[in-house]
């Protein structure tokens, strides 16, 4: 999963970046609405912390932002200012949630599972699709009742893949959204497939179908056989 931390203190936004990277999540950060803007025109999100009070502009901007480009993307306010209006706005552009600082890391955090839950899976716990079933809390995958063992890589592949079935998606796309800033470091886009192949190859020795299609020249496809 995918996150944007809109946050002009710089400490402040490492940290959140430092403890969310950690429970698995890919982060993307910028101290100014400007570059957030930049990053919302070029990248998907799955959800976007946003401060309000920022050095050029209002984080409402980039809420309004993210409601027309990405409106499947999570929005969590996090902001010293406590008004009731400034709440109500950001709630009426379509924020999900509302935290203001400080706060503990571990509730941030249980908000944004919550929040994933409710857009992406309907708010379940447990995700399933034809043979494969995933616990998200406990990151537990299983086929046919039997766990499987997947790296974490696998485990973010399968997931990106299981919450856009039927849809396209292109190598760069995955690369992003799995590996974020770090995909830079890549020549090129082998790894990808080789990630994919493994996790197809664990997926197949544990019985499940073989629900990832290659799409040629473009990317791959999570669908019913």
């Amino acid at each position: 999963m995918k996150i944007l931390i809109l946050e002009d203190e710089k400490e402040i936004s490492e940290s959140i970046a430092a403890f969310l990277k950690k429970e698995g999540y890919v982060c993307d950060f910028a101290e100014k609405l400007t570059k957030a803007s930049q990053l919302v025109n070029l990248f998907e999100y799955d959800c976007a912390l946003i401060d309000l009070m920022l050095p050029d502009g209002s984080g409402l901007d980039l809420i309004n932002l993210i409601k027309q480009k990405q409106p499947k993307c999570g929005v969590v306010v996090i902001s010293a200012k406590n008004s009731l209006d400034d709440k109500v706005s950001g709630l009426n552009l379509g924020a999900d949630d509302y935290l203001t600082k400080p706060f503990h890391l571990v509730e941030l955090n249980a908000r944004i599972k919550s929040l994933l839950r409710r857009r992406n899976f309907d708010g379940n716990n447990v995700i399933e699709f034809e043979d494969i079933k995933i616990e998200l809390e406990k990151r537990k995958v299983s086929i046919k009742n039997k766990v499987i063992e997947l790296t974490r890589r696998e485990y973010d592949l399968l997931l990106f893949f299981m919450s856009n079935k039927e849809r396209v998606l292109t190598k760069e796309a995955i690369t992003e959204h799995i590996w974020g800033d770090n995909s830079n470091a890549f020549d090129n886009l082998d790894f990808v497939y080789t990630h994919i192949k493994n996790l197809r190859k664990k997926l197949s020795e544990s019985g499940a179908v073989d629900n990832i299609q290659s799409v040629y020249g473009v990317g791959y496809k999570f669908a019913a056989k």
